[in-house]
């Protein structure tokens, strides 16, 4: 199905009883992970006094940090050590971290009915913090770029006094830190070759996707009439579906001893999943995103055009006043409602055609973190 069709408004009671009809197929309940899972949670709290997934994470974190802090591919000073711990503290684990536990939920969903060591559960959080690490470069990269002023309920770090333009070497670093550990934990393996494509061809993706964002931006703010539904689906494809959710899938899949050629159907449903995400997120920051623009515009009479023409791109506070209020007249909101019962039916469709279980558990349990999210 494509983007036009889940936007186009249809039979809303029709829709409604579908919807309810899939939704007690998916059965989204509170507990979705398999009973071996909470088996292996059981042995491990009594073994070792951790009662969650996220707990180990952030324990496999410091070790990580440590590691990385350490490293003696450089003769760094105390200073500059100190330096780094903080930028990594500051840029990496203060999210809500879904994209590294995603890893190990696919991983342990993958591994049903097989016993997952410590060693092995190490290396899930060691993936999963891979994307961690990746998500922080690409978010302290961005912000630089958009000019933005806080990140997580706190103040970018290259606004802070003693960082400025540093922060860009600070990203890039970031990156050669994803490298090293997967070095380091994964160079005997025999996917090894595997992990390193996957990670330069989705490191590739996401960089050009951010060029053609930063294009669109640029062009779309002097020509409104160039922002389009293709054009955005096109740049959140790459800027944020690939290494939001297909990445920490296809490191559970490689880990689990998986060929990622074997679930190409899978790749395609995460990818989708990670637009509705994307739209979901522009959405929620109160539309400021090009496909509400594009929208909008198609929507518009003469009139909220040129209010739309007149402020649009603008930071200004009386700016962004108008073009929100122009967006409420347009009953986006509706719009927006209709779109995501559409696209949430048509995934959940996708998700039971799937053959193979454990596929169909780890799509379930991304779309039950997504689906009609408020923040």
């Amino acid at each position: 199905m494509s983007m036009q069709e889940m936007l186009r408004i249809g039979d809303d009671g029709r829709s409604d009883a579908l919807e309810r009809e899939l939704k007690e197929k998916l059965r989204l309940r509170g507990n979705a992970s398999p009973a071996k899972c909470t088996r292996q949670e059981q042995r491990w709290r009594s073994d070792h006094g951790i009662v969650d997934a996220r707990e180990r994470f952030m324990q496999a974190y410091g070790r990580l940090r440590d590691d990385l802090v350490g490293n003696d591919s450089c003769e760094l000073t105390d200073e500059a050590r100190r330096w780094l711990a903080q930028m990594i503290d500051y840029n990496v684990p203060g999210g809500k971290l879904n994209r590294g536990l995603s890893v190990i939920d696919s991983y342990l969903l993958l591994k049903q009915g097989s016993e997952v060591t410590e060693d092995d559960f190490f290396l899930a959080c060691v993936l999963g913090w891979c994307v961690e690490w990746f998500q922080a470069c690409a978010l302290l990269l961005d912000d630089i770029m958009d000019d933005s002023h806080t990140r997580r309920d706190q103040i970018c770090w290259y606004r802070r006094p003693e960082v400025g333009l540093r922060g860009i070497n600070d990203g890039i670093i970031l990156k050669c830190h994803i490298l090293i550990m997967i070095k380091k934990y994964f160079r005997e393996k025999p996917y090894f070759l595997d992990l390193l494509e996957i990670w330069s061809e989705i490191a590739l993706q996401t960089s050009l996707g951010q060029m053609l964002d930063l294009i669109g931006t640029h062009t779309g703010a002097d020509d409104l009439a160039k922002y389009s539904i293709e054009g955005y689906r096109r740049i959140v494809k790459y800027k944020t579906a690939y290494y939001s959710f297909y990445l920490p899938v296809a490191n559970a899949l490689l880990l689990s001893g998986a060929k990622l050629q074997d679930f190409s159907d899978l790749k395609d449903i995460l990818i989708e999943m990670g637009i509705y995400f994307q739209i979901q997120d522009d959405y929620l920051d109160c539309f400021a995103d090009p496909n509400t623009i594009g929208k909008a515009l198609g929507h518009a009479d003469n009139n909220q055009i040129e209010v739309l023409h007149k402020n649009y791109g603008k930071k200004d506070s009386s700016s962004v006043s108008e073009v929100k209020r122009t967006y409420a007249a347009l009953d986006l909101k509706d719009i927006f409602s209709e779109f995501e019962c559409r696209c949430y039916n048509h995934l959940v469709t996708s998700i039971e055609a799937q053959k193979d279980c454990a596929a169909r558990e780890i799509l379930k349990s991304f779309l039950k973190k997504i689906h009609q999210r408020k923040k």
